[in-house]
């Protein structure tokens, strides 16, 4: 695998969740671009900048809002909600280029998106969903932590769920995850992997028994889904062994997780790993909603020292190294595959990628 995956700029990428905006600035890079978002006073919309100013890129998160406008802390260039110079210090003729950038947002599902490339491809509707993320029947506990890897290998470790024996054992990690080989689907156009692991009979883990209170053997279900490039859904059943669902498709007797990730990359070997668990039981225990926050953090917390320590050794390995590839990389090298083809097409003149 190359040290860095290329960036496919006309896609939606996570920049934030939407508590996160508000009327503090705040500064985040995507694709190497640097942004400042905030919550605009007049409609409550998040509203994403260039972060730095056109005088002497002074960074903008490190300003004050005055209303809805930036004020940079250096000099005193005033931009509004548009990235609009709308005052200098000095003189009332305010320069043609006195411009920063302002980039489409839209916020859904816990989300803020923001879109790099060409604004005029920005189509709200091709932003994935995750509705359990705000969904009055689930509660969700959430965190971002940045990783200095590229994003690349951090779909890899998503799409193989089989680390979680060995990565993870004690957490969420038991034997039967490495031993029960996995189904995957893919679809190219859409840019969807699927990948599916089912238990039958497996060890319950640390993090479902303690939420669940389950005793003994479990039925454990893991039917991912990966929207190239951002979003990854992990959809997880947790059941007593031998609890299937009923012939209609309900089922009461399970325990259900949803494990959203959005893989935002902020630069080359620069990732932001954004991460929330949803569930449909114990909704209103605050001590299961500690617990589970506490424990998928910690989680969080072994792949990124697994994937910073990982960076550093791709970086000293020579060119023209070979890895190896087995049965549960298929997923992975699926999704390697759609993001060059979105690389590529993103590269391609905008006129034939409309």
């Amino acid at each position: 695998m190359p040290h860095t995956t290329a960036f496919a700029r006309n896609q939606w990428y996570v920049v934030a969740f939407t508590h996160e905006v508000g009327r503090e600035l705040l500064g985040r890079t995507v694709l190497g671009e640097p942004l400042v978002l905030y919550r605009a006073e007049e409609d409550g919309k998040a509203v994403a900048l260039s972060d730095r100013c056109v005088h002497r890129r002074f960074p903008l998160s490190e300003s004050r809002l005055d209303g809805d406008r930036i004020v940079c802390g250096y000099h005193g260039f005033t931009y509004d909600s548009t990235g609009a110079c709308v005052y200098v210090p000095g003189q009332k003729r305010i320069p043609r280029t006195a411009r920063v950038a302002s980039y489409p947002v839209v916020e859904q599902d816990l989300f803020v998106w923001v879109w790099i490339g060409d604004p005029a491809l920005a189509d709200p509707g091709a932003i994935p969903r995750a509705p359990h993320m705000d969904s009055p029947a689930w509660t969700t506990v959430s965190g971002m932590e940045p990783i200095d890897a590229d994003y690349g290998l951090l779909v890899d470790n998503l799409l193989d769920l089989s680390h979680e024996t060995y990565l993870h054992g004690g957490y969420i990690g038991t034997p039967e995850v490495a031993e029960t080989p996995i189904v995957t689907e893919v679809d190219e156009g859409a840019g969807v992997v699927r990948v599916s692991r089912h238990m039958d009979d497996a060890e319950c883990p640390p993090f479902y028994a303690r939420s669940t209170g389950i005793e003994g053997r479990i039925t454990r279900w893991q039917d991912i889904e990966y929207h190239a490039p951002c979003l990854y859904l992990l959809h997880s059943r947790i059941a007593p062994a031998g609890v299937l669902p009923e012939a209609d498709g309900s089922d009461p007797n399970a325990f259900h997780t949803e494990i959203t990730y959005a893989i935002t990359p902020s630069g080359d070997g620069k990732v932001y790993d954004f991460w929330a668990v949803s569930r449909d039981f114990a909704r209103s225990d605050g001590e299961v909603s500690t617990f589970m926050r506490d424990l998928n953090h910690t989680v969080v917390m072994q792949d990124v020292d697994a994937l910073n320590l990982l960076q550093k050794v791709l970086g000293t390995e020579p060119d023209g190294y070979q890895e190896l590839s087995i049965n549960i990389d298929t997923g992975g090298l699926a999704a390697r595959r759609i993001l060059a083809r979105l690389v590529e097409e993103g590269a391609k003149p905008t006129e034939k990628i409309r």
